[in-house]
């Protein structure tokens, strides 16, 4: 497993113009630019006013694992639509799970509460539960959302059974006084609001015409709970095990790129799974299950590395759940520029060995070899 924790993030939705080469300008310190109310700090009132000013009498509470600082999508959505719904008197109050490096104000949030020894990393279910109970009781929220998936989902199901709350599971609708749900079978289910509301996967917009108060609070301590699973840590697989869909790290190869050798050595040597752009696959370098796109795999990594990759539309589709994505090619007008959060102008078996002499030397410096 490698360390990213140290690894500054940059922010790709910063203010930014797009050039007559079709490059992405960052504009720093800009006040204008290309950007929508969730690209725009709460500081900047004269764009995007605070969801409400008043005084208020009650709270919602939001509970979100993050990975190494960072939400994803279905954590922000639950986030978005705690303060959709949320009247005027009501705080929107967010439960990060681990830390937060995001601006969560964006996303409606009045007041942040981190848990930094109850991320991602460390199996701890009974203590977390312990945690919510806590803060349930200091605060009395009328209401918990969670994204329905992964450590969320299992805390959410816990909480309410423990703790004797209504739930409603796999919500896609929802407005002030019912949730519409998934139920197998492809049909749906109509229920009151309930307690505690888990919600499927893009049932929200995160795209918010205000913004909350955003105020970070200090970590409370958590009453210690004695553990009936035993954590025994994370152990990493080979990449090559690991599903497309659930890797951390992909470096994929395009028509661009005909270094096969070095392709793969690089892969390896970043602990990365390997993808393909259809392209590569068609023409027999790939198998066809290495195949990113709206034709093939649709991933949501950490990191993507596009090495020889344009970017048809239909690639694009497949890495738009990405975090960052790396984009290696000789043209500076492809489209896959345009998604990067950093484009490398350069041949791609250039590139390919420069990278894996710095990534061989940096491994020995730091005696992983």
């Amino acid at each position: 497993m490698h360390d990213m924790q140290n690894i500054p993030r940059i922010d790709p939705r910063r203010p930014y113009v797009i050039g007559p080469s079709g490059l992405k300008r960052i504009i720093l310190g800009a006040e204008t630019g290309m950007r929508d109310p969730m690209q725009v700090s709460h500081h900047d009132e004269s764009r995007v006013a605070l969801r409400t000013n008043k005084e208020t009498t009650a709270t919602v509470l939001v509970v979100v694992h993050s990975d190494r600082g960072a939400l994803d999508e279905h954590g922000k959505q639950a986030i978005a639509a705690a303060a959709l719904l949320a009247n005027a008197e009501t705080a929107v109050v967010v439960a990060i799970m681990g830390t937060c490096n995001d601006d969560l104000s964006v996303l409606g949030a009045d007041k942040i509460i981190t848990y930094p020894s109850l991320d991602v990393t460390r199996y701890s279910p009974e203590t977390t539960v312990e945690a919510l109970r806590q803060l349930w009781g200091e605060i009395h929220p009328v209401r918990m959302y969670l994204p329905d998936t992964g450590a969320d989902a299992e805390i959410g199901r816990r909480f309410a059974a423990i703790h004797r709350k209504t739930i409603a599971t796999d919500v896609v609708e929802i407005n002030q006084t019912e949730v519409r749900r998934w139920i197998p079978g492809n049909r749906f289910a109509v229920a009151k609001l309930t307690d505690v509301v888990m919600l499927a996967k893009n049932a929200v917009d995160t795209k918010l015409p205000w913004v909350g108060k955003g105020e970070v609070v200090e970590s409370p301590t958590v009453n210690s709970v004695s553990e009936r699973v035993r954590d025994l840590g994370i152990s990493a697989s080979a990449p090559e095990n690991v599903a497309l869909e659930e890797a951390d790290a992909i470096v994929s190869g395009g028509n661009g790129m005909k270094d096969m050798s070095t392709f793969k050595a690089l892969a390896d040597a970043m602990g990365a799974a390997t993808g393909a752009s259809r392209v590569a696959v068609d023409d027999g370098r790939f198998p066809r299950a290495k195949q990113v796109g709206a034709t093939g795999k649709t991933v949501q990594s950490s990191m993507y590395m596009a090495i020889g990759i344009s970017g048809a539309v239909q690639h694009l589709q497949g890495i738009k759940d990405c975090r960052h994505v790396i984009a290696v090619n000789i043209d500076e007008s492809a489209p896959i520029v345009k998604r990067a959060s950093l484009t490398v102008i350069e041949d791609s078996s250039s590139f390919m060995k420069a990278m894996l002499e710095l990534v061989n030397d940096a491994k020995k410096v730091a005696g992983k070899e």
